[in-house]
């Protein structure tokens, strides 16, 4: 994939006043408010084109919602100029289960507004790593970037559960709360008849079916949360399948065919 190196020139060009924005920051991982060496701590960092582009875009003293929208924009802008062949047959897997290993899925949702239009992807690594299989779908015209963290979590546990139970799988979501609600919270909701003090259970359908799926897998898969939009591939590629879903208004889960893993990056 194609890099682009932080020069003076180049931040010089997207800084605004001397500074950036927490949006920027948060792209070259940088914590906000900025230190007074921020400047030299990115000098010569590596983006790639595309994360150049919306470092770019993003110059200005915005509004946090405006900064969030843009990248949201950006992100379908990027999608679109992007159409590669989507079919909806059954989901492929990295390698035939006799044969696996080793299974990584990287799982995300994404939302417009929240509540709003949302949609879930997962990017499905074999043991080589190698042409990632990703997948698309759980489209709500109405759905929270909550809910679609969690269709996309479920999903993930329902492909782990077809695998075979000596294979190393691991699922990795930027989402603290999904994990949280099937992995901790469940077991204390479950014992009060999936009843909280405070109030309702938000999301309990999917949460109960999740920590169902949870409860018969935990001894045999690891499940981590990673940080997102911080550069790492198969979060970055979830992502992007989420907006794919959205943008498509596909429901059921489908496999995104591709030539070159770098335009989907872009």
């Amino acid at each position: 994939m194609k890099k682009i190196t932080l020069t003076t020139e180049l931040i010089n060009l997207a800084s605004y006043s001397n500074t950036l924005n927490k949006a920027q920051s948060e792209l070259l991982g940088l914590s906000f408010p900025l230190n007074d060496n921020w400047q030299e701590s990115i000098m010569n960092k590596e983006l790639s084109v595309g994360d150049t582009n919306l470092f770019i875009m993003l110059r200005g003293n915005l509004a946090l919602k405006a900064q969030q929208q843009i990248k949201s924009n950006y992100k379908l802008l990027t999608t679109f100029h992007n159409p590669k062949v989507q079919k909806t047959e059954k989901i492929q897997k990295p390698q035939e289960l006799s044969r696996v290993k080793s299974l990584e899925i990287y799982c995300d949702g994404g939302c417009q507004g929240n509540p709003g239009k949302s949609g879930s992807g997962l990017a499905l690594y074999g043991a080589d790593k190698t042409k990632p299989t990703l997948i698309y779908g759980a489209f709500e015209a109405m759905g929270t970037n909550n809910t679609a963290e969690l269709n996309a979590l479920h999903k993930a546990l329902s492909i782990a559960k077809e695998y075979d139970r000596d294979a190393n799988i691991t699922i990795l979501s930027d989402s603290k709360y999904s994990i949280d609600s099937i992995t901790k919270w469940a077991y204390s909701w479950k014992k009060n008849n999936w009843k909280k003090k405070g109030g309702e259970i938000k999301n309990l359908e999917i949460i109960q079916q999740a920590h169902q799926l949870y409860e018969e897998l935990k001894d045999t898969i690891t499940i981590k949360h990673v940080k997102g939009h911080s550069g790492i591939e198969g979060n970055e590629l979830a992502d992007r399948m989420a907006l794919l879903a959205i943008t498509s208004q596909t429901q059921s889960y489908a496999t995104h065919y591709y030539e070159n893993i770098e335009e989907i990056l872009l």
